[in-house]
């Protein structure tokens, strides 16, 4: 039985202890494959908290992210977003 390798654009969800620990785990996005090193793919993902990329194998990779996760993710993203800044909250006293 073969398995499916991770394609870019596919959220997964890594080991504990590959990014901090495992009580806050969330799924990740997979940017890009990169060429295999040792004899394992090697992949570039993406975490929607970070601005940053990590690079990983595919033996850090625990499964794919359950769809549960990603219709919240979407419903996350779908939703009325404020400005952090608000010119109308600013008092200015005298």
């Amino acid at each position: 039985m073969s398995i499916a390798l991770p394609r870019v654009g596919d959220r997964v969800l890594l080991k504990d202890g590959i990014a901090g620990s495992g009580r806050n785990r969330q799924a990740c996005r997979i940017v890009t494959i990169l060429p295999a090193e040792h004899g394992q793919p090697e992949y570039r993902i993406r975490f929607d908290s970070e601005n940053f990329e990590r690079r990983i194998t595919l033996s850090d990779i625990d499964g794919a992210a359950p769809p549960a996760a990603d219709t919240e993710m979407q419903n996350q993203s779908t939703a009325k977003a404020e400005p952090w800044f608000k010119a109308s909250s600013l008092r200015i006293g005298r």
